[in-house]
């Protein structure tokens, strides 16, 4: 009974000067990136013309989806699936989106392509790799107490991350795939993209062209770009507590089991 006390009031006390030290290392982070990102993070530089560039080839589709008419949207909806799970930049088609649909349509359509895609990458995720990662955390309790714990409060811990640019769209999607979330949870928290979605597809609508998307030339509202910087800081800040305290109370238990 003295030994499991001890460990009951060592154990927990360690792993939460850790998590202090993560949250305050993702805080800074986040304060970091948020101040430092401009509209043409979606811009990739390069005087090779052999290199390979995803931004070109999403702008050339983009120019052809323009041309389809109706059909566009289809096309366009297809484009953002294939690409969230291809790891392509989607804030191209983001951008884009705005200059082909205008914000309305703009926006649907991104929101619809980004949900499907990221279902598909979550599933991928789970499939080919859940497996291996539930028998490596099988034989270590706590981690598999915290992954059973962030399962559980999956819906807002998915719909904060998706209210914050810095946790990266693609990354994500495979990520919470290999963790507790459920497929319900995870689906119903990419209603978290609709704010960031509105917005950047506003700022792609003030393009004239297709050319200037993702580049220097690309037009900025400097309202609307900090208000997605203060927005995606506030919701970095609180999924990093909100997981710390899920991840902190599974510890204290399974050390009380034990």
């Amino acid at each position: 009974m003295k030994n499991q006390l001890i460990t009951y009031k060592i154990i927990p006390r360690n792993w939460w000067k850790l998590f202090q030290v993560g949250v305050l290392t993702l805080i800074v982070l986040a304060i970091a990136y948020l101040l430092n990102t401009d509209l043409a993070w979606a811009q990739t530089s390069t005087n090779n013309p052999n290199f390979f560039n995803p931004q070109a080839i999403l702008r050339n589709a983009l120019q052809w989806i323009d041309s389809l008419g109706t059909v566009g949207a289809i096309a366009f909806i297809a484009l953002y699936i294939i690409a969230t799970v291809a790891f392509l930049p989607g804030s191209i088609l983001t951008l884009g989106a705005g200059v082909v649909f205008g914000i309305l349509w703009g926006s649907l359509y991104v929101f619809i392509g980004a949900t499907l895609g990221a279902t598909a990458a979550f599933l991928v995720g789970r499939y080919l790799a859940r497996g291996w990662v539930a028998k490596k955390i099988a034989d270590n309790q706590k981690f598999a107490a915290i992954d059973r714990a962030v399962g559980q409060q999956g819906l807002k811990i998915v719909l904060l991350t998706r209210l914050s640019p810095i946790f990266p769209f693609n990354l994500l999607n495979y990520a919470f795939g290999i963790t507790g979330v459920s497929l319900k949870d995870y689906f119903i928290g990419s209603v978290g993209m609709i704010p960031g979605t509105i917005m950047y597809v506003y700022i792609g609508s003030l393009a004239s062209d297709l050319a200037m998307i993702g580049t220097e030339a690309q037009p900025t509202n400097p309202t609307v770009q900090w208000t997605i910087r203060i927005v995606g800081l506030i919701a970095t800040v609180a999924v990093t507590v909100y997981v710390t305290r899920i991840a902190r109370k599974a510890l204290e238990n399974e050390t009380i089991k034990n």
